[in-house]
Order: structure tokens, then C-alpha cells, then sequence
């Protein structure tokens, strides 16, 4: 299959690329928390993470919580390196996603996966400052930020935390980005999943990334179109808060 291999070998490029752009540090205390798999020198993951890139270095990555572009508008807490760290069963089932995508001319983007119980508490942190209203434009323009607790945009634990979940979309092969209907955290109920108003193109894109991953035991969360866990999940009651850096790993992928 020589055009897959031209493909594979192109979107390798395009990821290290993207590395060497937003390569960047966000420093945050090396905090210990009961269950986080610390060992010797700060907190480090269970042997069943491992970084998505190794797993698959053609699935684009954009790590929007280890640069300003987010909601909170600064790099979050715990982000040390813009990688993604996963359970291996949840980082293998993105593999076989992206080779079943590959094929129809797309490929899988993520935006976030594992996140850091740090990281969530600074998103309480942000969301209780009413004042700070910097990103509302872009992420909540439609959303008082007092209603973000209620409304259920923010909460004080995570699935994400627990290393199975992680933000994806879909972009084409060719260059092009798929329009989803709404941005990624964008804080609407257009953001729902299913949401009658997203019509057309909008909503087969959504449809199509939903079609993939839940053939492969991804469950979708209904009010966030680019939310997916996979089922079962390594760690289901357990929240994690080792940095998301390649050195939090202790362990290196070997592959199937």
C-alpha cells in the first residue's frame, strides 16, 4: 500500500512539526496524591501509560492545555510537555481508529487525554474569578460564567484524570480542517453530540468520528462532541495527578 506509507510518513512529519511549534514547559509543583502511582522523585504513572506518539505518531496532536489557546487563556497546571498520555488499551484502540480513517481520507486530531487533577483544580480556580473573562469571546460567549459549575462546563473531578478519556476531531488528509459545528470547548449546548440543530455536512462529520470510535468501544459524551473514553477503563475510580511529561512515564511502549 505505497500511498498509505506516502500518508503515514507525511502526517509523521507534520507531527513533529507541530511538536518543535509548541514545545514549552507549563511548571507546576510535583504534588503526590493517594493513588497517583508516585515513585521515587515526585508523582509517576502506572506502568499501563504510555505516550500516544509512541504508539501511533501519525495521529496529529494539539495540546491546547500546554499553550495560552484554551478557555482559561494561559497554559494549565500540570502540562510540563504538549503530549498525550494514555492508558495503552485506550492509545491502541486510537491506533486501530486512525488506521480505519486513514483509509477514507482522514486522520484523527486530539486535543487533550489525560489531564492531571492539578490541571482540574485550576480550572475550578479560574471559573470561581468571575472577573477573569478573557477567552469569553472565543469559548463561552452565549454562557454567564457564573452558571459554569451548574451548567456542568466545570466540575471538580474528571474523566480525564483517570487516563482513558481523551478530546479528539477529525481533519482531512489533504490539508483541510472538518467543520464540527462548533469549535473544540466550546461551552454551548451546540456542542451536544446530537444537537438537532447541526444539520448536513456538520453533522455527518460528527457522526463519522463518533461511527469510528464507538466500533472500537469509545463511549461518547452526549454534551461534547469531541469527548470519548474507552470502555472498559484501566482505572475507573481513580484520578491521577503525575505531570503530563514524557518523564512521568515508567515504563517504554512495546508494541503488540
Amino acid at each position: 500500500m505505497p500511498r498509505l506509507t506516502t500518508v503515514l510518513r507525511t502526517l509523521a512529519v507534520s507531527v513533529a512539526t507541530l511538536i518543535a511549534v509548541t514545545a514549552g514547559t507549563a511548571a507546576a509543583p510535583a504534588q503526590a496524591r493517594s493513588g497517583d502511582g508516585t515513585g521515587g522523585g515526585g508523582p509517576k504513572a502506572p506502568k499501563a501509560f504510555v505516550a500516544l506518539r509512541d504508539v501511533d505518531p501519525t495521529i496529529l496532536q494539539e495540546m491546547r492545555y500546554a499553550t495560552p489557546h484554551n478557555f482559561v487563556g494561559v497554559p494549565i497546571d500540570g502540562y510540563r510537555q504538549p503530549i498525550c498520555l494514555l492508558t495503552r488499551p485506550a492509545a491502541e484502540a486510537l491506533h486501530a481508529a486512525q488506521s480505519k480513517l486513514l483509509r477514507r481520507g482522514y486522520s484523527l486530531k486530539v486535543y487533550d487525554c489525560y489531564r492531571p487533577q492539578r490541571a482540574v483544580d485550576h480550572f475550578v480556580a479560574w471559573a470561581k474569578d468571575l472577573d477573569d473573562q478573557r477567552m469569553k469571546s472565543e469559548f463561552y460567549p452565549h454562557v454567564d460564567k457564573s452558571r459554569l459549575f451548574e451548567d456542568g462546563y466545570i466540575a471538580a473531578k474528571s474523566g480525564h484524570s483517570r487516563g482513558s478519556t481523551m478530546d479528539v476531531t477529525i481533519v482531512r488528509l489533504s490539508g483541510g480542517s472538518v467543520d464540527m459545528g462548533t469549535p473544540f470547548d466550546y461551552f454551548d449546548t451546540l456542542s451536544h453530540t446530537l444537537d438537532p440543530r447541526i444539520q448536513g455536512v456538520q453533522r455527518e462529520n460528527r457522526l463519522l468520528l463518533k461511527g469510528t470510535l464507538e466500533g472500537l468501544g469509545f463511549v461518547n459524551l452526549a454534551e461534547e462532541w469531541w469527548h470519548y473514553t474507552y470502555t472498559p477503563e484501566r482505572f475507573p475510580d481513580t484520578y491521577f495527578d503525575f505531570p503530563v511529561s514524557r518523564r512521568s512515564l515508567t515504563s517504554a511502549y512495546v508494541g503488540p
